[in-house]
C-alpha cells in the first residue's frame, strides 16, 4: 500500500530544502507561511492566526535544553506537511516510513474492526509525534487512520536519525520509553472501557482517567455527538446518562468542561 503521509506531501507539493543550517527548519516553516518568531525557533508556531504551541511541549524533548532540541530538528526535519480539516493524514496499514511529529493542531486515530465497524481511539493534540510505539516494530505500520480534527502541521523526520539520536542521548532514548508506556496504559484503559457493557460505568471510567484528586476538572475534546460515536452508543443515551450523574451531583457539566463532584462515588460506579 503507498504511503499517504508520502503521497500527501507529494501530492500538496511540500518538498524539503537541502542543507541543515541553523536556519534549516524555520526556512521549511517560511515554505508553508508558517512564521515563527526568529529569536526563539522553536518556542513558538504560529498558523493563519491559530493560537501558537510549544514544540518544547512535546514529551519526548521534557529534560533537553532549548539548544539541544532545536539542534536536532534543524539537523534531522525533512519536510514540513500540512492538512485540512478532515483529511486522512495515514491509513491503517500504512508502513511508517519516517517519525510523523505533529506540532500544530489536533487529530482523531480511528480502527476499522474485522467486522467494519469504526472504532474511535482517541483525539490527540500537538505537540506527539504519530505512532510512537509502532515505529521501530518488526511490523512497521499504522495501527489506525489518522485524520485532522483541524488544520495540522507535521514534521517529517528520518527513522534512523532520531534513532541515532537516541543511542547518543539518554534523556531522549528515556522519553520515548516513557511516553510509549505511557500510550500504552491509554490503550489498556480504552480495551476496559470497550468491555464495559453499562454506560454509566463507562462514563465514571472515563471520567477518572481524563482527572485526578489533583486535577478534578477537564474540557472535553469531543461534541456531545462524537462523544456518543466514542461510546457507541445513541446521543439521547448518552445525554440521559449524564443527566442522571450531574441530578446525582455526581459531575458537573458547563458547555464541554467536566468537573467531578464525588470521586468516590465515581469509582463505585
Amino acid at each position: 500500500m503507498k504511503n499517504q503521509s508520502e503521497s500527501n506531501s507529494h501530492e500538496h507539493g511540500y518538498d524539503g530544502i537541502e542543507g541543515h543550517s541553523h536556519d534549516h527548519l524555520a526556512q521549511l516553516l517560511s515554505l508553508h507561511n508558517i512564521n515563527i518568531d526568529h529569536t526563539d525557533l522553536h518556542g513558538h508556531v504560529h498558523s493563519n492566526g491559530h493560537a501558537s504551541k510549544q514544540i518544547s511541549y512535546c514529551p519526548l524533548f521534557k529534560g533537553l535544553t532549548q539548544s539541544e532540541h532545536d539542534q536536532f530538528l534543524d539537523r534531522h526535519v525533512k519536510e514540513v506537511l500540512t492538512y485540512k480539516k478532515g483529511e486522512t493524514i495515514v491509513m491503517q496499514g500504512d508502513p511508517i516510513s519516517f517519525v510523523m511529529l505533529l506540532i500544530h493542531g489536533s487529530i482523531r486515530t480511528e480502527m476499522i474492526t474485522m467486522e467494519g465497524n469504526v472504532l474511535d481511539i482517541d483525539i490527540l493534540d500537538g505537540v506527539v509525534p504519530l505512532a510512537p510505539s509502532f515505529i521501530y516494530g518488526a511490523n512497521s505500520i499504522y495501527p489506525t487512520d489518522v485524520i485532522a480534527v483541524e488544520p495540522c502541521i507535521i514534521l517529517k523526520i528520518s527513522k534512523s536519525a532520531w534513532l541515532d539520536e537516541m543511542a547518543n542521548n539518554k534523556q531522549l532514548f528515556t522519553n520515548f520509553l516513557t511516553l510509549n508506556a505511557d500510550l500504552t496504559l491509554s490503550l489498556t484503559n480504552k480495551l476496559q472501557m470497550i468491555s464495559i457493557k453499562s454506560l454509566r460505568k463507562k462514563l465514571a471510567t472515563f471520567f477518572l482517567e481524563k482527572t485526578s484528586m489533583k486535577q478534578d476538572s477537564f474540557i472535553l475534546k469531543r461534541s456531545r455527538t462524537q462523544l456518543a460515536e466514542f461510546f457507541g452508543v445513541q446521543r439521547q443515551s448518552l445525554a440521559r446518562s449524564l443527566k442522571e450523574l450531574e441530578d446525582e451531583e455526581i459531575i458537573s457539566l458547563e458547555g464541554r468542561q467536566v468537573k467531578i463532584l464525588d470521586r468516590n462515588k465515581l469509582i463505585r460506579e
